[in-house]
């Protein structure tokens, strides 16, 4: 008897807590640049210890809808993961090619620009108004290029808070790799995150350590190695180890933990 009280108390605690309505993604449209707003999707949980900025690999132009649905890139691993980031206490955006952008190549060749960080900019000033808490930029794959050289070339109240690298563009022959970016100018907090296995050219595993050796002057810096989970598709694509599939809810918790540890 006893036994069976427990299980529907925790039966009761289980219903009441899926009842809880997870809040609600909205679409901002932010003026960045004259006469250029950037779309952004926005998941604002309950009190935010800190936000995200997720910037996607491929070529960035996620087209957003204004329903909040997404025309590409909703296989993406930072798309994919946007709530579990919420979940985790995170204000999560999203973030869209800008609006003099949103036709090929999109973000190809304009990662490394003084418009794209001026985008970039303006988001981490929106959200430090807005929300009040400490804005770490996230890259994935080619998203690593945006958010790497943003945090190259923003300083002081400029610059973001922090910055997480997944699946990092470590060598490649047509942009400037991660590893070719003055990185050493970053001061702020770093945390990289690499599977071992990843099969992309642009991000072998053994190229990490030079990532690592030029963050000589970020507050602090971490890696976090993934192995494991699924290997499906084109090495370089979202749903191989290059986009931690099957780790997605174990690498979104260690890097929400690295990003609100004391």
């Amino acid at each position: 008897m006893f036994k069976r009280l427990i299980g529907i108390a925790a039966l009761a605690l289980s219903c009441t807590a899926q009842a809880q309505p997870q809040p609600q993604p909205t679409v901002v449209d932010l003026p960045t640049r004259p006469g250029v707003t950037q779309r952004m999707l926005v998941i604002t949980p309950p009190e935010p210890k800190a936000a995200v900025v997720l910037l996607a690999g491929g070529h960035g132009g996620l087209q957003i809808f204004p329903n909040g649905s997404f025309k590409w890139g909703e296989g993406n691993f930072l798309v994919r993961s946007r709530q579990l980031f919420a979940d985790k206490g995170l204000m999560t955006v999203v973030v869209d090619a800008p609006s003099d952008r949103q036709r090929a190549p999109f973000l190809n060749g304009f990662r490394q620009t003084a418009e794209h960080v001026t985008d970039l900019q303006a988001t981490i000033a929106w959200l430090k108004t807005t929300a009040k808490v400490p804005v770490w930029l996230v890259g994935t794959s080619r998203g690593t290029q945006s958010a790497a050289y943003a945090a190259t070339v923003l300083q002081g109240a400029d610059a973001p808070d922090g910055l997480v690298l997944t699946a990092s563009i470590l060598s490649d022959d047509k942009q400037r790799p991660v590893t070719a970016m003055p990185l050493e100018k970053i001061q702020v907090p770093v945390l990289v995150v690499h599977h071992q296995q990843d099969g992309c050219a642009h991000c072998a595993y053994t190229d990490i350590p030079s990532l690592m050796a030029k963050l000589t002057h970020a507050r602090r810096s971490h890696l976090i190695t993934a192995t494991g989970g699924k290997n499906q598709g084109d090495a370089c694509a979202a749903f191989a180890h290059h986009g931690f599939n099957g780790l997605e809810t174990d690498v979104v918790g260690q890097i929400a933990d690295w990003i609100l540890a004391p």
